[in-house]
């Protein structure tokens, strides 16, 4: 315990939302920051913000996001930092945490397999990793399901969606995902991203997990714009 304390002093750990030093018992997060976080508590809702963007566009069970994603919010360099600095722990904890939310909902029953949305491979080698997959792994344990990374897959490298309008942002996803093989047939699957805007990426995915026979289709993801 003293080596800890001696350690903390010369190199203390920092919130990764305010930046304040950490205190016994927080990891990433301070307690405040996790009190103050703009949860949406979508996964008390059967129709909330998330599942209305797939209105006459996809069939959905249920939907949810952990946050809203606010101009000028602290809470967005969390995802910054996930996708483009390496900080894959963000995205174990929270989804950790959103986990925690799904299963307590009344409606995600009987989640099979969580699904991140995938990367081309030429992407994932150039990152190094996928931030929606950290997030799922931290969903599945505490959903206590399989993570799946291979049967969902991205066929295209397409562009970054940032900048593109709602149409663009479709056309760019139109078709880049296919399914490897059967294994979702007669599945409740949870797909999982970081971040929604328009649900184009979402919608694509969705599209290619349909080809499963009698599949069911969940979506999570940490913050919705």
């Amino acid at each position: 315990m003293l080596i800890n304390d001696l350690v903390k002093l010369v190199f203390p750990i920092y919130c990764q939302v305010c930046g304040n030093p950490l205190v016994e018992n927080e990891y990433l997060f301070c307690t405040n920051c996790l009190f103050e976080m703009p949860r949406t508590e979508n996964h008390l809702e059967k129709e909330n913000k998330l599942t209305e963007l797939f209105y006459g566009r996809a069939k959905i069970e249920a939907g949810t996001s952990l946050f809203n994603f606010k101009k000028g919010s602290q809470y967005r360099k969390l995802l910054h930092l996930l996708k483009y600095q390496n900080k894959t722990s963000i995205g174990f904890e929270l989804g950790k945490y959103l986990g925690l939310n799904i299963k307590e909902s009344p409606y995600f029953d009987n989640i099979d397999y969580v699904v991140p949305v995938p990367l081309h491979p030429k992407k994932l080698k150039k990152r190094g990793y996928n931030q929606s997959a950290w997030i799922g792994k931290g969903i599945a344990e505490k959903l206590e399901t399989s993570l799946d990374e291979k049967t969902l897959i991205r066929n295209v490298n397409t562009e970054t969606q940032t900048k593109k309008t709602k149409i663009e942002r479709w056309e760019n996803v139109h078709n880049v995902f296919e399914l490897t093989n059967n294994s979702f047939d007669n599945k409740h699957i949870l797909l999982v991203d970081d971040v929604i805007t328009t649900g184009a990426t979402i919608e694509g995915c969705i599209n290619a997990l349909q080809n499963a026979k009698d599949v069911r289709i969940s979506i999570a993801t940490l913050a919705i714009v």
